[in-house]
C-alpha cells in the first residue's frame, strides 16, 4: 500500500482564485454553479437529472456506443455498463480530455481515475442506482500542436505532420517514426516490452487517432468499466439539432454567456469569450467557424456559404458536420448523456462556471462540477532524500528560492533572520514619529526616509549573509534544487509534464491500482503519493 498525504489545493500555489473560492463555496461564486460536489449535492442532482432524461436518448446513446466499440475488445464490466445505460436508474460521471499522443501528461490518468472512483463511491451511497464512468474524447478539437507530443525522461517526443480538421480523424501517418524514437529510449525490461506493445497496437494498428486513443484508454481502464465516448457521431448530434438550430438562428449562448461574464468578471478572470455563433463546420480536413454576414452563413477561410434554408437542409442531412466549440460542447455532452457530474481541471471548470445561465435558459440541468484529483508521485529513493533534507510535504510546493532559503536558515549556525531587528527599528521609529507629530510635522518625512534606509540596510545585510551561507552549504543547496527539479519539472506540477510511461517502467501493471487506491475524488485536496 502506498503512503499518501494531502495538502489543500489552494496551499500549493498552483490553483486560481476562481477555483479556491469555488472550493471554499464563497458567496461571490455561488451564482455560477448548481449543486456542490458532496453527497447531499449528488442526492439533489439525481432528483433533477432523473426528470430530464428520455428513453429515446438512452437508446441512441447505447446504439452509438455499441457501434463505436465494434472493433474494440471490451471487458465484461464495460459491456455491462454500456447496456445499463438503457435503464432509467443509470447515470454517468464524465471527464473529457484531448487526444494527447500516448496520453500526454500524467493528469490524463488522474482525470479518469477520479471518474471511476467517484462512480464506485456513489454506488455505495446510492445502491438503487448505477453510475457509469465516461471518458469523452475530444475528437473534434483541432489544436494539433497541443497534443502532438509527450515527454519522456526529459525528451520531447513529437509526431511531426500537418493537420487540419478534427484531430480524431487524423490517419496515423508518421507514427512509425515516433514509435521507433520512443522504442530506442526504452531498455529490454518486461515493462519496456509492454510499453512498446501498447504504443504499437494503439498507434500503428488503428486507422485514426480517435481509435488509437480508445484502444489506449480501454487497455488501461477497461477492467474498471470505463466507457469511452466519441461525440463526433451523426446519431448523437441528431439529438442535439434543436439546440444547434437555436444557436445558428437565435445566438442564445452568446447572449446568455455574455451576461454571465459581465457579472463574473467583477471578481474573476474570464476563461473564454463566446462568439455570436459557437459552432464549427467540420469535415475530414476542415474545421472552421460558422459566421453570419450579409444575411449569409459563411464558413470562415473558405468559399463555402449557405442561405438559411440551405443551412437547415445541410443540418438535417449532415448533423455530423456541425461541431460545438468550447462554449457549446458542455451542453452537447449534457443533452446526450444522463450525466450528474463533470470532472475537470481548474481551467476547465473555470469556463464551465460561465455557462450556468445558458443551461438554465435552454432548460438543461447544469451538472455538478468536481475538481479532478491532482497528485505528486514520489519514489522510495526520493522519499528518503526528502526525509534526510527534513523537507515537509507543504515545503515541497514552495518556490525553489524560498525553499532553499528556508532550509539554509534552519541549518545555519549564524542568525540570518533579522525579523527581531526589524521589530526593534519599528519600535524606535514609532517614538520618533510621535515626537515629529508633536513638534514639526515636516520632520516626519525625514524620519520615514531614515527608517526606510535602515530597513533596506538590514535587507541587504540579510541577503549578503544568506548568499555567504549558501556558499558554505553549497552541497545542501544542490541537493534541494536537484530534488525539487525532479519532482517539479520545468518549475511546474509533475502531472502537467511527465508521461505515465516513466512510472510504468518502474511499477508496471501495479501503477494504476496504486493510483486508484490513493486518489479520493471528494476529498478536495492535492495528494502526495509515495509509491
Amino acid at each position: 500500500m502506498s503512503k499518501t498525504s494531502t495538502i489543500p489545493f489552494c496551499e500549493t500555489g498552483y490553483f486560481s482564485k476562481t477555483m479556491c473560492d469555488y472550493l471554499a463555496q464563497k458567496n461571490s461564486v455561488a451564482d455560477f454553479y448548481g449543486n456542490f460536489p458532496n453527497i447531499d449535492g449528488f442526492k439533489k442532482q439525481l432528483e433533477s437529472k432523473s426528470l430530464s432524461v428520455q428513453a429515446d436518448s438512452r437508446n441512441t446513446l447505447v446504439n452509438s456506443l455499441k457501434s463505436q466499440y465494434s472493433k474494440t475488445k471490451t471487458s465484461k464490466k464495460t459491456s455491462d455498463n454500456i447496456q445499463s445505460l438503457l435503464q432509467e436508474n443509470t447515470f454517468t460521471i464524465t471527464t473529457g480530455h484531448q487526444l494527447n499522443l500516448f496520453s500526454g501528461p500524467l493528469y490524463f490518468l488522474y482525470k479518469i481515475i477520479s471518474t471511476i472512483n467517484l462512480s464506485e463511491q456513489l454506488k455505495k451511497e446510492f445502491p438503487d442506482n448505477n453510475f457509469v464512468p465516461i471518458y469523452w474524447m475530444a475528437t473534434e478539437d483541432h489544436d494539433f500542436e497541443e497534443i502532438q507530443y509527450f515527454n519522456f525522461k526529459g525528451k520531447k517526443i513529437t509526431w511531426n505532420r500537418s493537420s487540419s480538421g478534427g484531430v480524431g480523424r487524423l490517419k496515423p501517418y508518421g507514427l512509425e517514426e515516433v514509435f521507433n524514437e520512443f522504442s530506442n529510449l526504452l531498455d529490454n525490461s518486461e515493462n519496456s516490452k509492454k510499453l512498446r506493445l501498447l504504443f504499437r497496437k494503439a498507434y500503428i494498428e488503428n486507422d485514426n487517432l480517435a481509435e488509437a486513443t480508445r484502444y489506449l484508454a480501454n487497455e488501461l481502464f477497461a477492467a474498471y468499466g470505463l466507457v469511452i465516448l466519441d461525440g463526433d457521431d451523426a446519431d448523437l448530434k441528431r439529438q442535439f439539432l434543436p439546440y444547434v438550430e437555436k444557436e445558428l438562428f437565435e445566438n442564445i449562448s452568446f447572449t446568455e454567456v455574455s451576461k454571465t461574464i459581465e457579472s463574473l468578471e467583477k471578481n474573476y478572470k474570464i476563461q473564454v469569450n463566446p462568439r455570436e455563433i459557437n459552432l464549427f463546420y467540420l469535415t475530414d480536413d476542415l474545421r472552421e467557424r460558422i459566421i453570419f454576414e450579409d444575411n449569409i452563413f459563411k464558413i470562415n477561410n473558405t468559399s463555402i456559404d449557405f442561405s438559411k434554408e440551405e443551412l437547415l437542409y445541410e443540418l438535417k442531412l449532415h448533423p455530423e458536420r456541425f461541431s460545438p466549440n468550447v462554449i457549446m460542447r458542455p451542453l452537447y455532452q449534457e443533452v446526450i448523456l444522463p450525466n450528474l457530474c463533470y470532472i475537470g481541471g481548474g481551467g476547465e471548470l473555470a469556463y464551465w462556471i460561465q455557462l450556468k445561465d445558458y443551461f438554465d435558459k435552454v432548460e438543461v440541468p447544469f451538472p455538478i462540477l468536481l475538481l479532478r484529483n491532482s497528485a505528486l508521485l514520489i519514489s522510495e529513493k526520493q522519499s528518503k532524500k526528502i526525509e534526510k533534507l527534513k523537507i515537509t510535504v507543504e515545503e515541497l510546493f514552495l518556490k525553489q528560492h524560498d525553499l532553499v532559503n528556508k532550509k539554509i536558515t534552519e541549518r545555519s549556525d549564524v542568525m540570518i533572520d533579522f525579523s527581531e531587528q526589524r521589530n526593534q527599528i519599528d519600535s524606535h521609529f514609532k517614538k520618533l514619529e510621535s515626537i515629529a507629530n508633536q513638534t514639526d510635522k515636516s520632520f516626519d518625512g525625514a524620519v520615514q526616509a531614515q527608517k526606510k534606509k535602515q530597513l533596506k540596510g538590514l535587507d541587504n545585510l540579510e541577503k549578503r549573509l544568506l548568499k555567504a551561507e549558501k556558499r558554505v552549504h553549497n552541497d545542501l543547496v544542490s541537493r534541494i534544487e536537484l530534488l525539487q527539479d525532479e519532482l517539479f519539472p520545468k518549475k511546474s506540477l509533475q502531472e502537467r509534464n511527465t508521461n505515465f510511461s516513466e512510472f510504468f517502467l518502474e511499477y508496471g501493471d501495479q501503477l494504476i491500482p496504486k493510483l486508484k487506491e490513493a486518489l479520493k475524488p471528494l476529498q478536495g485536496e492535492f495528494t502526495v503519493i509515495e509509491l
